[in-house]
């Protein structure tokens, strides 16, 4: 299992990078190429919604984003170190649907519904210690490689 940590400030200028170090490790991963873009936008967009995120609550902590590369699978976490709703250790918001409330609009909630159209596989959670994004493809084996 091959892994790749980007540690960046939470600055709109840094999503760009995040984005094209997304594709590139994705590409090598072997996740297809009619997929690739799919991977810079998502991973875009979380990686936005966490600067967001980071700003507007005064956090200098640095986005993180782990991008690894498993035997059959390429997953992207982008994590953000802003609290949400918690009652102690492993009782966060869990699952896209848990997060996207109907009831508030913005940037947030905006972030989160186009990546979970973009993305298949897509796993969303909050707690005491700050939120996660996990998105994840199907790569191409050696046997699916012309």
């Amino acid at each position: 299992m091959a892994t790749v940590e980007l540690r960046f400030s939470a600055q709109p200028e840094h999503v760009r990078t995040a984005r094209l170090v997304a594709a590139a490790v994705a590409r090598r991963a072997g996740v297809e190429e009619a997929v690739l873009d799919e991977v810079r936008l998502a991973v875009g967009e979380a990686c936005s919604r966490a600067v967001g995120l980071h700003r507007s609550n005064g956090l200098t902590a640095p986005v993180r984003v782990v991008l690894t590369e498993e035997e059959k699978v390429f997953s992207i976490e982008v994590g953000d170190e802003v609290p949400g709703p918690a009652g102690g250790p492993g009782d966060g918001v869990s699952g896209i649907d848990a997060v996207l409330d109907p009831d508030i609009e913005g940037e947030d909630e905006m972030g989160l519904a186009v990546i979970s159209g973009l993305v298949d596989d897509v796993e969303v959670t909050s707690g005491e210690s700050g939120g996660t994004i996990r998105m994840s493809w199907p790569v191409l084996g050696a046997a699916d490689l012309p």
